[in-house]
């Protein structure tokens, strides 16, 4: 029987292809979590920005960011989850790395790259559901672009927390705030997106703008427009409760994850 989830949502501003300078930063804000969380979400990228010259800040899933993320899902003894670019042979990928206390990794690759940018030019698109198991709770991982298409994201496997980790821009941020509460109202579960602050050099401002959803699609939190932490219980019962009352899912279509 899972229990209440405590999820911390780090909205942050992130210093440009600069791997180093961003995991101390984030360090000083995860160490303010340490034993208040169960989980704690980082952005798309958090080590780099949205960058489409990957070989510049590319790590092996053995690299330093990691070690790094092990160190201090320890510490904070929380799981700790967010996007870098990983390198494997010759292949570069937008992937979710999701570190529990133990140190146990689990991982996402992004699925539906961003061609507007140029993104599948540089990265290899994933081919995994992206279904993960946390204390109890049936996570399904997501990264920017794939909040977009509901298909992909269709509650077929019945997981309770639906994560979108971004770098969304500010022109489009709209549809941000539109399609996670979507996400949540279709799915009947809960759903949280982290995006960043900030501008990049590429002329991208980021208004922010990460919150979490209940299964009604109500916002339990939002982080608005400037960098700030927040954490937000997830109530298992409230999820059955509402599951049962209203057999939504009883009627949804069946895909195949492809």
């Amino acid at each position: 029987m899972k229990s209440k989830l405590r999820l911390s949502l780090i909205q942050t501003s992130l210093f440009w292809e600069s791997p180093e300078k961003n995991r101390n930063h984030i360090q000083q804000q995860l160490e303010k979590l340490s034993g208040k969380a169960d989980l704690i979400l980082l952005p798309e990228m958090f080590t780099s920005g949205f960058t489409m010259q990957p070989q510049k800040v590319a790590e092996t899933q053995e690299g330093e960011t990691v070690q790094w993320m092990k160190q201090w899902a320890q510490k904070t003894n929380s799981a700790i989850g967010g996007s870098v670019v990983i390198q494997e042979k010759k292949a570069f990928y937008n992937r979710f790395l999701f570190i529990s206390p133990q140190a146990d990794l689990q991982t996402y690759n992004k699925k539906h790259t961003f061609t507007l940018a140029g993104e599948h030019k540089a990265y290899q698109s994933g081919t995994k559901d992206g279904i993960i198991e946390y204390r109890g709770w049936k996570i399904c991982l997501r990264i920017c672009y794939d909040l977009r298409f509901p298909v992909w994201n269709r509650n077929t496997q019945d997981y309770d927390l639906l994560i979108f980790v971004a770098n969304w821009p500010k022109a489009r941020i709209l549809a941000w705030d539109t399609l996670l509460q979507a996400r949540a109202i279709e799915n009947m579960a809960y759903v949280a997106g982290v995006n960043i602050v900030g501008s990049d050099p590429n002329g991208f401002e980021y208004p922010g703008h990460t919150a979490a959803f209940d299964v009604l699609g109500q916002k339990l939190v939002d982080c608005g427009d400037q960098q700030q932490t927040a954490t937000v219980i997830l109530d298992p019962e409230e999820l059955r409760l509402r599951r049962r009352q209203l057999r939504f899912l009883a009627d949804r279509d069946n895909f195949d994850w492809c």
